[in-house]
């Protein structure tokens, strides 16, 4: 697959010099491989960092029944079978990207008249990638993970290929605006620090690009986005023997925390709604009724520069 994406040190930025198998910064000579299909951009100083969150979240995503032997299982996502142990979630999941392909990747497919390229962020197995790849983009999934049953390793079951890249959302491998859209994909909320993220986003986004949060809670009260963050984390804790939160994360948005990033990083925010807005309110009204923490809405939001 010819790959147009240029590639820059993760550390200093600099355009790397690729061969089929490794990269090279030409600045301080550091270089990173593909191995097994992935290029491997982590920076070397930040394996290690990582090694526990990817260890504990590997171990849930295994024992919710993550993962198949069989690529059809994959190239079918997020239309799951209705007996797969996350059906649910998968509901969500495509309801999601029906309106990401609807309202979003359509338009500016239809506006650039050209293939998108396309930074898919919080990757996972890369079905969403691979939908992308078939629409005929040019997206990159990347993630943490690199296991074969829930991680970029799964690449290699499906039919249409992408490109897929470890590295992290604060140190992107790549040139300054190379993407017409970045999605974070159910991962938004995994970041340390919003604005640095979206800042380094937007360094590798062109200016008429796109940012796209995906399936990342939203609460009108941060006190039921923080109870949500506790209630999990005794679950966690119950059932796997650890909290579950071995890096800091924000964890959760609030529409004045949207506002907040707006004002900071110039980025004017619009939201679509995969799911009736009176259903969440129908819901809420529930929740108060029952003395239970505000439900979380999950928007699909997207951002242009103002």
């Amino acid at each position: 697959m010819k790959v147009s994406w240029q590639f820059a040190c993760p550390i200093c930025h600099t355009p790397l010099i690729c061969t089929s198998d490794i990269a090279r910064c030409p600045q301080d000579g550091q270089e990173y491989p593909k191995i097994e299909g992935i290029w491997r951009f982590l920076r070397p100083d930040r394996v290690t960092y990582f090694d526990r969150f990817i260890r504990e979240y590997e171990t849930v995503r295994q024992a919710e029944g993550r993962g198949s032997d069989n690529p059809a299982w994959y190239r079918a996502l997020p239309f799951a079978d209705p007996a797969d142990p996350m059906a649910s979630m998968w509901r969500e999941r495509a309801r999601s990207f029906l309106c990401l392909m609807q309202q979003v990747i359509r338009p500016q497919a239809t506006v650039h008249a050209s293939p998108l390229k396309i930074l898919d962020l919080g990757a996972g197995n890369g079905w969403l990638s691979y939908r992308l790849a078939q629409a005929g983009h040019e997206p990159v999934a990347i993630d943490l993970t690199v296991n074969r049953f829930d991680g970029l390793g799964a690449h290699s079951h499906y039919d249409c290929a992408f490109v897929p890249v470890q590295a992290e959302f604060d140190y992107l491998p790549f040139v300054e605006e190379e993407a017409d859209v970045v999605i974070f994909n159910a991962s938004f909320h995994y970041t340390p620090s919003y604005e640095n993220t979206l800042r380094e986003v937007l360094r590798v986004l062109r200016p008429n690009g796109l940012v796209v949060v995906v399936d990342t809670a939203v609460y009108h009260n941060p006190e039921s986005g923080q109870q949500m963050v506790r209630e999990r984390e005794a679950a966690f804790q119950q059932k796997y023997g650890f909290p579950s939160n071995a890096i800091p994360s924000e964890n959760y948005l609030t529409y004045r925390r949207l506002d907040e990033l707006s004002a900071q990083t110039g980025l004017h925010w619009q939201l679509y709604w995969p799911v009736p807005r009176w259903r969440w309110a129908v819901r809420r009204w529930r929740s108060r009724l029952r003395g239970r923490r505000e439900p979380a809405q999950f928007p699909l939001i997207v951002g242009r520069r103002a």
